[in-house]
């Protein structure tokens, strides 16, 4: 059986691709890491996948703000591909600085003609947050990525934007009624949820959005950075499981359909 060709798009300063490339491997899938402007060259080159990565890191050092600079690529040397591959239901996925580009170009909440409808801002601790956090699968999403998962997720978060923030009230219940919300942070004991536990402050606690056809996912946590048990902290002494490889495979799976 072919498997299925993932395209990991690597822009200077990204630094996740490699990581991205390796969950893809564990998760049956062929991972190829191609940099923007072999993209720009040649955008017809996406047809070629059947799935796409926006992989996190820091985008053009993320001048003139997270992901802007990668989202103007997006928006405008690449956009009638992108859009016929979206189209298609191709999974596409923005993890951290990949989110934010899809966010800031439009695809996210979606579609691009309705404008840019979040944000992803500076964190509400005001500091860079790099820590552990629990991630909970929504179960009526429309998203194939999480379609399926009812075990919560513990990954990493790395940023210093990743604060989630629709536009007005009208757009948080249009997200909640569509089931665009695909993921929230989770307490790992159930309890009231606050600062660490949703580590930006995002509104409605939430980590992760997709499009109105569920394919295209974008979250801030790293779902690649947990994909094995020894990846996880405290894995020697007995603690496993929650890894962030169901994602992938769903994707995966969702592609072979």
């Amino acid at each position: 059986m072919n498997r299925a060709n993932v395209l990991i798009l690597h822009a200077t300063g990204t630094n996740r691709d490699p990581d991205a490339a390796w969950a893809i491997e564990q998760a049956g899938g062929e991972p190829h890491i191609l940099h923007v402007n072999a993209l720009r060259q040649n955008p017809a080159r996406l047809h070629d996948f059947q799935m796409l990565i926006l992989p996190g890191g820091f985008s053009y050092g993320d001048a003139l703000g997270a992901g802007r600079l990668l989202s103007t690529d997006v928006r405008w040397l690449f956009h009638d591909e992108l859009a016929r591959f979206i189209e298609a239901g191709k999974p596409v996925i923005g993890i951290c600085n990949g989110f934010q580009t899809l966010v800031k170009s439009g695809w996210l909440p979606g579609p691009p003609e309705r404008g840019i409808q979040a944000t992803l801002t500076r964190n509400g601790s005001n500091h860079f947050e790099c820590r552990w956090v629990w991630l909970e699968p929504n179960p009526d999403s429309v998203c194939p990525f999480t379609r399926g998962l009812s075990e919560r997720i513990y990954c990493p978060v790395a940023h210093g934007e990743g604060r989630f923030v629709p536009r007005d009230d009208a757009e948080l219940r249009r997200l909640q009624a569509r089931g665009q919300i695909a993921l929230t942070y989770a307490a790992p004991d159930d309890g009231p949820l606050g600062y660490p536990d949703n580590p930006n402050g995002s509104v409605a606690h939430i980590a992760g959005i997709c499009n109105e056809q569920g394919n295209v996912l974008g979250l801030m946590p790293h779902p690649e950075d947990h994909v094995v048990p020894w990846q996880r902290p405290r894995w020697s002494r007995g603690e496993g499981n929650a890894s962030g490889l169901p994602l992938f495979v769903q994707a995966i799976r969702h592609v072979g359909r």
